[in-house]
């Protein structure tokens, strides 16, 4: 039987395939919305849609797929670096902005603020579509349209919450002149696959930037961060922040009381077996592999060490390796390439898990009779221990997803969770190193 584009769309955004892009609440007219944003943060059809408009939104969904191989061979071309892991490339380097201020207010080196700023100045953009914390509710992110450097830097830092960039699309489709955007992963995908038929609505992207990605939370991790140190009401928050001050960064919230409540950003990553988003755990783009530029923090000790905050710069088209070479000419980027190798060996924790760990999930998932997104590749050959690791990984994040296990954590001093968390983390590595790096290259 014929299944309509809507109905297709709808299993998705009442799955785990939902990425939360905001791609089909953005460009469905009212028809679609997000419900409960600091709950499920899921889109609801509210209003019917023809089968025109479910072809597009359907189209633009990177949830339910999208084709590595044909996307990069579409949008780069032949480029002189290509690994499934990393994706097409243009060079890699490590680097960070020069402006000291820029800098301490990014979350690692300051590339992508300083690359906006950069673009807004030499008037080769207008605006910049980046995500910042909403004014209404400072709790909460909220996309916007950056038009002056101050609003650039005031959208700094990582937010590690659900976020749906693509809600602003009919913003961007009304805005006079050329604009930047910035978004993670499926964000960045949707965007690609309405380029793709020239779509309205992305006619005035000129650049698309993003940085790496690891996983999103959902907002019960800020409430349970919060009762954590016995602030009942998340709408006591006035400022908040998941990478500040010196790098790494802490995560921050300013109350309205006057109390500050922070967590080192290492130790506050207990909170991700908790609350993480599942969807994450079926995305296996690791370093935004169809933005013209990708940043990242820098992992090794030889960075680490120094603090100020490191980027890995990965430039994969042309117009964003010219970007880069300008703006290091002119000696506001400081820059040192590195090689495919070393960039795979900084971000192996990461490479394995979002490119094996997400097949050897999705495997699980098709022997469960689930629905997995078509990437338009694969990888397989794992080790038993690889497949162990991964159910063992599995479960534990399923016993402590759940509300009794939320409940007892937030029982105990964050301070005292957060380094007991690093502690098991830093077990943890040392025992799975060899079988996370076994074949990794």
């Amino acid at each position: 039987m014929f299944v309509k584009s809507i109905e297709k769309l709808n299993g998705v955004m009442k799955s785990n395939l939902c990425n939360r892009c905001g791609s089909c609440v953005g460009l469905s007219g009212g028809a679609i919305v997000f419900e409960d944003k600091i709950g499920k943060y899921s889109p609801v059809q509210k209003k019917p849609i023809d089968d025109q408009m479910g072809d597009v939104l359907l189209h633009a969904c990177s949830g339910r797929g999208f084709n590595f191989p044909y996307y990069s061979s579409n949008i780069f071309g032949s480029t002189p670096g290509y690994h499934k892991y990393i994706g097409s490339f243009q060079k890699i380097y490590i680097g960070y902005c020069t402006d000291e201020a820029i800098r301490r207010n990014a979350a690692s080196g300051g590339i992508i603020s300083a690359v906006l700023i950069w673009l807004l100045e030499n008037k080769r953009i207008d605006g910049a579509v980046v995500l910042g914390m909403s004014r209404k509710e400072p709790w909460m992110n909220e996309p916007f349209i950056a038009k002056t450097k101050e609003e650039i830097l005031a959208a700094s830092q990582s937010k590690y919450t659900i976020s749906s960039v693509n809600e602003i699309l009919p913003k961007i489709m009304n805005f006079q002149g050329n604009l930047a955007y910035v978004g993670l992963p499926g964000q960045v995908q949707s965007i690609r696959k309405l380029q793709e038929i020239n779509h309205v609505s992305v006619k005035k992207i000129k650049y698309i930037f993003g940085p790496f990605y690891g996983n999103t939370l959902h907002f019960s991790s800020v409430a349970s961060f919060l009762r954590s140190y016995r602030v009942t009401d998340y709408r006591a928050v006035t400022r908040l922040y998941f990478r500040y001050g010196e790098w790494p960064g802490n995560m921050r919230a300013e109350l309205r009381d006057g109390r500050v409540v922070q967590l080192p950003k290492f130790h506050a990553n207990y909170l991700i077996p908790f609350h993480i988003l599942k969807n994450s755990l079926l995305c296996t783009d690791l370093t935004n592999e169809f933005t013209d530029i990708s940043s990242g923090d820098a992992w090794a000790p030889v960075y680490e060490e120094r603090g100020k905050g490191f980027s890995m710069i990965i430039t994969r088209s042309v117009q964003g390796q010219k970007i880069i070479s300008n703006m290091a000419q002119e000696g506001l980027i400081s820059l040192q390439e590195i090689s495919m190798d070393t960039a795979i060996e900084m971000h192996s924790h990461g490479y394995d898990l979002k490119k094996r760990g997400t097949f050897i999930r999705m495997k699980f998932r098709r022997w469960l009779g689930k629905e997995n997104p078509d990437y338009g590749y694969t990888i397989s050959h794992f080790t038993l221990s690889r497949y162990l690791m991964e159910f063992l990984t599995g479960a534990l994040f399923l016993i402590l997803g759940t509300a009794p296990a939320r409940y007892m954590v937030e029982k105990i001093p964050p301070d005292y969770i957060g380094r007991l968390f690093e502690k098991i983390r830093t077990i943890w590595k040392k025992s799975t190193y060899n079988i996370k790096r076994t074949n990794l290259n």
